[in-house]
């Protein structure tokens, strides 16, 4: 989800009580997994904004459960040695 701002680590702020439009990025159920994607809710599609994947059309066998939709992200950093010689 690197497309939309969103990278491996982030803290994920879902509001699960909103409906979810049109290309919302949504944390989802799919078949007993956890997935975070743009909802064409239209075509009932499923998107990621990387090159490397494709678009998961939901079909008729799929239990498929929006938890809620991503409000926010917050990006964690983890601690790195070279900046405790910038703060002093």
């Amino acid at each position: 989800m690197t497309g939309v701002g969103i990278f491996d680590g982030d803290l994920l702020i879902v509001d699960r009580a909103a409906h979810p439009t049109s290309l919302d990025v949504i944390v989802a159920n799919l078949n007993g997994n956890f997935v975070c994607k743009l909802y064409d809710r239209k075509a009932q599609v499923l998107l990621s904004p990387g090159l490397d994947h494709k678009p998961y059309a939901l079909g008729d066998g799929d239990l498929f459960e929006v938890e809620g939709i991503v409000v926010r992200s917050v990006r964690m950093h983890r601690y790195v040695r070279c900046l405790s010689q910038c703060v002093r």
